[in-house]
């Protein structure tokens, strides 16, 4: 019996350490473990970010609990209340649109930091900026309408880290200067194709793209696609493919 748990041990370390990544700075490492769909933890001298928790507090627990969250959006892949219900958020700052904030209903955090598009704000030496995400055309029934959701810039040890939220083609992505990690979504109907994205990318031109949020209705885009898109356009951005989908 102790046998089987110490595989199971190493079988997760090993699982875990497959999909971590780290990111240099000015001020230590950024370590990054993608998680599920848009859900990632970023580790950054001792402090613990969850971004868009969803897929079950499981598959988070191995991270402890969250000195701060970032929620995108008000849809269930992003605002998972079962998720948040399951984490310790007595310690946890929340960082999110207003939407989020007005749908929280019983979810209780430490403290709670509204931001708009536009706006920006600091958290223990880490820059947050709100950068607008939503869909093409702007339409009243439109899924992601301009204004509710949130990507962000982070701004840590003077690397600058934008997270897109569900976006598609949009002109202020593609304005956006000086990033060195981007995580870019495409998944139809949803958000963008993976031609839009690598077109986008190649305007913007991050060190590093990660494609992530590439589950669609009809399955998981070509990611491979992407990366020979954007492998082709500029040999000077690094495509990082990861596994967003383990249980796939």
């Amino acid at each position: 019996m102790k046998q089987f748990f110490l595989f199971l041990l190493i079988a997760t370390t090993a699982t875990l350490s497959a999909q971590t990544d780290k990111i240099p700075t000015s001020k230590g490492e950024i370590v990054l473990h993608p998680i599920l769909h848009s859900t990632m933890v970023l580790e950054w001298k001792g402090k613990t970010v969850f971004v868009d928790p969803y897929g079950g507090a499981e598959k988070l627990s191995a991270y402890g609990a969250p000195d701060l969250v970032l929620i995108t959006d008000i849809h269930g892949d992003h605002m998972n209340k079962e998720t948040l219900g399951g984490l310790d958020l007595s310690k946890t700052t929340l960082i999110a649109p207003q939407a989020v904030v007005d749908e929280l209903g019983e979810i209780a955090f430490k403290k709670i930091k509204p931001l708009a598009n536009g706006a920006a704000t600091k958290w223990k030496g880490v820059t947050v900026e709100a950068i607008p995400m939503y869909n093409l055309p702007e339409t009243d029934d439109s899924r992601h309408p301009k204004g509710r959701g949130n990507g962000y810039v982070l701004t840590v040890g003077k690397k600058r880290v934008y997270i897109s939220g569900d976006t598609e083609d949009i002109t202020e992505m593609r304005q956006l200067q000086n990033i060195d990690v981007a995580f870019v979504c495409m998944n139809l109907p949803f958000t963008m194709t993976v031609e839009q994205a690598a077109d986008a990318v190649l305007e913007f031109k991050p060190k590093v793209v990660y494609p992530f949020h590439f589950r669609g209705r009809d399955g998981l885009a070509d990611v491979g696609k992407f990366k020979e898109l954007v492998d082709a356009g500029d040999a000077g951005v690094e495509v990082r493919l990861r596994n967003w989908y383990p249980e796939n």
